[in-house]
């Protein structure tokens, strides 16, 4: 609702000379408990206290990577709940998916695959433009994961064409 986007975008703008990025979204409602956070009723965390862990309702300090994971793990146009729990689940899916990349780049590519991977650039691809519907996309990458430990564990072959297809996504 004007003005308060396009002060943002005006500020960004102002501050970096060029424009932040070509899609302004906004994310529904965080709650923390259950409860709206907000400033007005005295239960938010800054992205600051967030990095740093110095928040009373945090045991430890998370990287921005996983604030960005966590939130990309629900659709933007849904409630989305910070917990501790939950934002070291995110870390937890967020370090297995780095963990699966440094896999694949150490795979050694067969002659042919043995698994069929040809549709998951098609379903995320679908995904994304479903309303940009992260978590489904999200939840194919860590199919992919499990297909690269299977490949890692020498019980199913990539090609290189294949493993090169898992990187461009």
């Amino acid at each position: 609702i004007f003005p308060h986007h396009e002060a943002e975008i005006a500020q960004c703008c102002a501050a970096n000379k060029k424009s932040a990025a070509k899609y302004w979204m906004h994310n529904n409602m965080i709650t923390i408990g259950g409860q709206k956070m907000g400033k007005s009723l005295g239960n938010f965390i800054t992205l600051d206290e967030f990095f740093n862990g110095s928040h009373n309702k945090l045991k430890q300090a998370y990287h921005p990577m996983v604030i960005r994971f966590f939130l990309l793990q629900a659709h933007y146009r849904s409630t989305i709940d910070f917990s501790n729990d939950a934002l070291q689940a995110a870390e937890k899916g967020l370090v297995r998916l780095f963990n699966a990349l440094k896999t694949l780049n150490n795979l050694n590519p067969k002659q042919h695959s043995t698994i069929d991977i040809s549709d998951f650039e098609l379903k995320c691809d679908q995904a994304m433009n479903d309303d940009l519907n992260t978590p489904i996309v999200l939840s194919y990458l860590f199919d992919l994961v499990k297909i690269i430990n299977s490949v890692n564990e020498g019980k199913q072959d990539l090609s290189i064409d294949d493993i090169n297809k898992i990187k461009a996504l």
